[in-house]
């Protein structure tokens, strides 16, 4: 709990996948990709339940050999169309059915093992302490959006209309991006329809590069293989 408030940490693992097969439990340091978010949940004090929303049995074993709990999501919502905050509306029906009202979720994609607890905590800190309705966490943008183009009829211009491209990286405008690593939002506020997990009053978690790793190729796969070997996976804030 934070402040009183119960905490359950989701981890959405369905069994399909096209980029890397099976890739919610491919091994990666050892260990299979969606036990990386299972254990920095079960590392976050305030965390009251590590739940994996799943449709397939293998990715269930692992997760309770790993000490979370499972919640079967129907096969509708768990289809390469399905959207993860529909299924999440899924669960949180299911939750207050329990009994399990007013609190506030965590959803942790498995596809980003790096996030640490104490980004995790952040997110939570923002949500309560700066009265948010949702937070979500940011790294700097790859491409800063002044340096990017369109092409119309061959011939290219700036994406954004009046920005200068050739001006040095440290003059360009700071810009994020969503990194997926955590999203934190109070469930009996998330809206009934839409596909945004950033509603009402919105906050911002800024984590570093090293730790914003998001897993949907082989090459992904790999390079964060490579930062685990060389020992770059948690960069500092």
């Amino acid at each position: 709990m934070i402040e009183g408030e119960r905490v359950i940490a989701v981890i959405p693992a369905r069994g399909g996948s096209k980029g890397v097969p099976r890739k919610n439990i491919v091994p990666l340091g050892g260990k299979p990709l969606v036990a990386w978010s299972i254990e920095t949940a079960l590392t976050v004090e305030p965390v009251d339940r590590t739940i994996v929303s799943t449709d397939d049995e293998e990715i269930a074993a692992v997760a309770l050999q790993h000490g979370a709990e499972v919640y079967r999501r129907p096969a509708r919502l768990a289809s390469d169309t399905a959207l993860v905050i529909d299924a999440l509306r899924d669960l949180i029906g299911t939750l207050k059915a329990e009994g399990e009202n007013g609190c506030i979720m965590v959803l942790l994609e498995p596809t980003c093992p790096f996030r640490s607890a104490d980004d995790v905590n952040a997110c939570l800190t923002a949500l309560v302490r700066g009265a948010k309705d949702s937070v979500a966490t940011f790294t700097p943008a790859d491409l800063n959006p002044h340096r990017a183009w369109t092409i119309a009829g061959g011939s290219p211009a700036c994406f954004i209309e009046g920005a200068n491209p050739w001006l040095p990286r440290q003059r360009l405008p700071e810009a994020y991006q969503l990194n997926g690593a955590v999203y934190c939002f109070r469930a009996d506020m998330l809206p009934t329809d839409g596909q945004g997990l950033l509603f009402g009053s919105v906050g911002a978690v800024v984590m570093p590069a090293e730790r914003s790793v998001d897993i949907n190729t082989k090459s992904d796969l790999l390079f964060a293989e490579i930062m685990l070997t060389d020992g770059g996976a948690h960069g500092d804030e």
